[in-house]
């Protein structure tokens, strides 16, 4: 599923228009953007949380030229599946 058929989907259950399921997919969107941006975490019950990690930084090699290159620390989004939804997959 991409986008466009998130978005009808969403329009579609919540009975609204293509335009409003979109205007909201986009502010749920930016809400968990800018709350991780901030370092925090959302936590969608049921469904699951989504978090920043930080990864350390570390000695990497160049697959082409096999020279040592240094990957610096970055700050990781992760996603952890609530139980509700583990389940309901399985």
């Amino acid at each position: 599923m991409n986008k466009s058929e998130l978005i009808e989907h969403i329009a579609k259950q919540a009975d609204i228009s293509k335009a409003a399921a979109g205007r909201a997919l986009e502010a749920m969107i930016g809400g968990v953007t800018h709350t991780l941006r901030k370092g925090g975490s959302v936590s969608l019950v049921g469904f699951g949380t989504f978090a920043v990690s930080e990864r350390a930084g570390r000695t990497g090699r160049n697959p082409r030229t096999g020279a040592e290159i240094a990957i610096e620390p970055a700050k990781v989004p992760k996603f952890r599946p609530g139980k509700a939804l583990k389940d309901d997959i399985n």
